[in-house]
């Protein structure tokens, strides 16, 4: 098996893995906050990476820690912050159609700092298509009212993105061994996340974690959506480049969509339906 089709096959089970968690957020809500979710499910991330990878990452150059920085500041702590504030400001539908346009500003990112990146008519065909695609699935939820303060966090957690995946194609080309590199990286975000902890409030009720249903998510989210897939999205941008992998993210709404009609019984309506074909025809587009 070539590279680029592991990359592709590991781009597709992260993004069906990251369409299911809006399932465990919803379930854990009822009884963690935003921020207890978040530090939780990524110190279950972080310690399942120590498990598999315990050594000492030992850097070459020292100007390598702070791309590693970068990349949790952006990609961990702020991107999964402004995400969780945006929500509460405006429609959860404005948020996933906004978070949704990362692909387009990885690839303006790349076109200015990566050598032989270059943007074709494919790229904004496919944006577009999935751009309609996205809002036919997301704008049935709630309606896409505009709210300056919440939409425009959404809107920095989605270039936030872009500036991971963009950093992370540099880090790939150190030639450490990825995994020890995620590993660092959760590191670094969960230490940047204390100043938000204090200012937020953390005050987890273990009774709570216990609970079977909330045990499960959690370590869903933790295992599962966090260190597995950072993993397998942080290959995948090894293996196909930034372009190609990021684009991936359309496919998201349409795996929470399909998800929730089979676990909360949620109905596939026309227009998501159209949504659905218009996303995944706007990705296959894009690749070319």
């Amino acid at each position: 098996m070539n590279t680029a089709i592991k990359g592709h096959l590991l781009a597709i089970f992260t993004v069906i893995c990251w369409g299911t968690t809006f399932i465990s957020t919803k379930i854990l809500l009822t009884d963690f906050s935003p921020i207890e979710i978040l530090v939780t499910r990524f110190v279950i991330g972080l310690t399942i990476l120590y498990i598999i990878r315990p050594h000492v990452l030992k850097l070459r150059h020292e100007e390598h820690r702070l791309y590693l920085f970068i990349a949790a500041l952006s990609g961990i702590t702020l991107y999964y912050l402004m995400e969780n504030i945006a929500l509460t400001y405006t429609y959860a539908s404005n948020v996933g159609i906004i978070t949704s346009t990362a692909p387009f500003f990885a690839a303006i990112l790349a076109r200015f700092t990566i050598k032989n990146s270059h943007l074709s008519g494919p790229f904004f065909v496919g944006f577009i298509l999935s751009m309609i695609g996205v809002f036919l699935i997301s704008v049935e939820d709630g309606g896409f009212n505009f709210n300056l303060k919440g939409d425009l966090l959404a809107l920095g957690a989605a270039v936030l993105w872009a500036v991971y995946a963009v950093v992370l194609k540099k880090i790939c080309t150190f030639g450490y061994d990825l995994i020890t590199v995620t590993r660092e990286i959760f590191l670094y975000g969960i230490v940047l996340m204390i100043p938000p902890i204090i200012f937020m409030g953390f005050d987890i009720d273990l009774i709570n974690l216990t609970k079977p249903i909330n045990l499960i998510n959690m370590l869903y989210l933790g295992i599962g959506a966090s260190a597995l897939c950072f993993l397998t999205w942080n290959f995948a941008t090894k293996f196909l480049g930034i372009v190609k992998t990021t684009v991936y993210i359309y496919v998201i709404p349409v795996i929470t969509v399909i998800t929730a009609y089979f676990i909360l019984s949620e109905p596939i309506t026309l227009p998501k339906l159209f949504g659905i074909v218009f996303a995944i025809a706007g990705l296959v587009i894009s690749q070319k």
